[in-house]
């Protein structure tokens, strides 16, 4: 899929599309996989807030506040890649 078939499915708000890129690319292909890969990383990040844990919530407020959308996009995609890696079932490099 080229990125043009990607703005073309933003650009017809074509949300199917995309999520099929995604599942396709972190699943390496697979679309089940990539489904359990999305799944992992949830999974992961849920099970770190089920004790209520202190965060940094000023950090995570002034970042989205400060940082540009495309900045936390990155962002988003790093998280993803660091909560499938702790979940201990990695398939991927995690270089974007």
């Amino acid at each position: 899929m080229s990125i043009q078939y990607l703005k073309d499915a933003v650009a017809n708000n074509d949300f199917e599309k995309l999520i099929r890129y995604l599942r396709l690319h972190l699943g390496d292909g697979n679309e089940a996989a990539g489904r359990k890969e999305i799944e992992k990383a949830w999974v992961e990040a849920l099970k770190l807030l089920l004790d209520v844990p202190p965060t940094d919530r000023a950090f995570i407020l002034e970042t989205l506040e400060r940082k540009d959308a495309a900045t936390l996009a990155h962002l988003f995609f790093y998280l993803h890649f660091y909560f499938v890696k702790r979940s201990g079932e990695w398939i991927h490099d995690g270089t974007l």
